[in-house]
């Protein structure tokens, strides 16, 4: 697969999940998101281990990568070789669960799913969930713990949200918020993402997607809204550092050399 390819077909899989993202007229739909922020966890081929040769053959680059421990994450920040969107793979470290959840987790991660099953390396995260829907009582269970562990079970590993640079949309944050609130996506209260908070050197909003009816295991039916989009906006705008690498905060990272 090569990188455009990749790029496509993650963000189809994106808007499948999420139409209201994909039904958005605000902005012309070849506008690049400024970064996606892909998640997994460090389980077998779907780990960052597994998927950087495959990164690396389309040509990105990994530039760092930071341990968040508080949250479990170990966070790889990939650049493009050009203009295009930035990768932030935030890997779910499972070991950090408790005993209970992890071996149920583990064991839903192993069962055989509706995805393709000839998907590997990064097709993984275009081709949907590669394993059976958890039960409700598991879902809440991790959403209580930790909500990217519910989140995994439910939706497997794929793209989260892409985050959108309001300079280079050409307004700025607080007229594309407004145009969003008037679509019916309302911005969440805190200025984070639900995956890692953001550095107070960009203005951020997270608008999570609108709630959807989802059938769990054993034919419990909810609705619950995944993943969302983001907008941020530099408050410096002469700092030439990518927004991607300035999106955590200083006190919350740990480089990994």
């Amino acid at each position: 697969m090569q990188r455009k390819e990749f790029i496509q077909q993650l963000w189809l899989d994106y808007i499948h999940a999420h139409p209201d993202v994909g039904a958005l007229t605000l902005w012309p739909k070849a506008e690049q998101a400024e970064y996606m922020t892909l998640l997994t966890l460090n389980v077998g081929e779907f780990s960052a281990k597994a998927i950087s040769p495959f990164l690396a053959q389309m040509g990105y680059q990994l530039v760092s990568r930071y341990a968040m421990a508080d949250k479990g994450l170990l966070v790889h920040l990939w650049s493009p070789q050009d203009s295009g969107s930035w990768l932030i793979v935030a890997e779910l470290q499972i070991g950090t669960l408790p005993k209970s959840q992890r071996e149920e987790l583990t064991r839903l991660i192993h069962q055989p799913g509706p995805a393709d099953d000839a998907a590997k390396g990064v097709e993984l995260f275009c081709h949907g969930r590669p394993w059976p829907m958890p039960t409700w009582s598991l879902h809440e269970a991790l959403l209580e713990t930790h909500p990217m562990a519910a989140w995994l079970a439910a939706m497997g590993p794929r793209l989260h949200h892409a985050g959108f640079n309001c300079h280079t949309l050409g307004q700025p944050l607080r007229k594309i918020d407004q145009l969003l609130s008037d679509s019916g996506m309302a911005r969440a209260c805190a200025e984070q993402n639900g995956i890692f908070p953001v550095s107070s050197l960009l203005e951020h909003r997270f608008y999570p997607t609108n709630a959807q009816k989802m059938v769990f295991a054993e034919g419990d039916e909810h609705r619950v809204s995944f993943g969302g989009l983001a907008l941020v906006q530099k408050r410096v705008e002469d700092d030439h550092e990518p927004i991607a690498c300035q999106l955590l905060p200083h006190h919350t990272r740990c480089e990994i050399m």
